[in-house]
């Protein structure tokens, strides 16, 4: 079978909620910047778009980089300086960006947030959060108590340390709230839910003394580490379903 882009948007499209999100979504989610029309034989998949990820998707051999977080953002961006230069260099290397942000992060099997859920074992699952509709995150009870280092230990990719943890609260976690990424601001929600642990991915100054005092664990192991999952997992199914060759390009941040 011969892999288009536009082949490839509709298989992304059968598996992710894309037109779920199209209202609520700053991301341009979907094809960003296409290709001339030629035969892709090969995905990338990574989570920025950024020129690090660039260069070693084309010398990977992809015709597609899948990534979480691409280059537009809800308002006109002008094609100048660094965001000129990434367009110039996907369009000079016949290179397609695709990106999915939010459908990436709530999708139930595929999604960020499922993937930590299923490290962590968490059953009982329903969605979790405030800060979206739909709701990204997902929250449940814990299989087995874990404190936070181990919990902390079961989402570690790469074997990296989380970046930050908070253990304020109980020294056995049962129930354990997940959003990754950005998403400190439901600390908050995360204590009214009556979690045991929060797991995001980002720290903030003004979640910390909430966390104190409402005695709950949080691990921040940071935005980069906990987006991985969804873009390696949807990379496994296409290789699946499609036959095609990926390959996952990793470039962390440390953050």
């Amino acid at each position: 079978m011969q892999f288009t882009t536009r082949k490839l948007d509709d298989f992304f499209r059968s598996i992710l909620d894309i037109e779920g999100f199209k209202n609520n979504d700053p991301s341009l989610n979907g094809i960003q910047v296409d290709n001339d029309g030629f035969e892709i034989r090969k995905i990338a998949f990574a989570v920025d778009a950024c020129m690090e990820t660039f260069k070693q998707a084309v010398q990977a051999g992809a015709g597609l980089l899948f990534v979480h977080h691409g280059l537009f953002w809800g308002k006109p961006l002008a094609v100048e300086t660094t965001h000129r230069q990434r367009i110039k260099f996907l369009l000079d290397n016949n290179l397609a960006l695709y990106a999915v942000h939010l459908p990436l992060d709530q999708h139930p099997h595929y999604g960020n947030n499922a993937v930590l859920a299923d490290k962590l074992g968490l059953t009982d699952r329903e969605p979790f959060g405030s800060l979206h509709i739909p709701k990204i995150g997902i929250q449940g009870n814990l299989s087995q108590a874990l404190t936070v280092e181990e919990a902390a230990s079961k989402i570690s990719f790469m074997g990296r340390p989380s970046l930050k943890t908070f253990p304020f609260g109980k020294k056995q976690n049962k129930s354990c709230a997940i959003v990754s990424g950005g998403s400190a601001g439901e600390t908050l929600h995360a204590i009214e839910e009556g979690i045991d642990l929060f797991v995001t991915g980002e720290a903030a100054h003004s979640m910390y003394h909430r966390a104190l005092e409402g005695q709950l664990n949080i691990i921040a192991d940071g935005h980069y580490s906990t987006e991985v999952w969804g873009a390696r997992r949807v990379m496994e199914e296409s290789v699946k379903q499609l036959g095609i060759e990926a390959e996952f390009i990793d470039v962390p941040t440390g953050l």
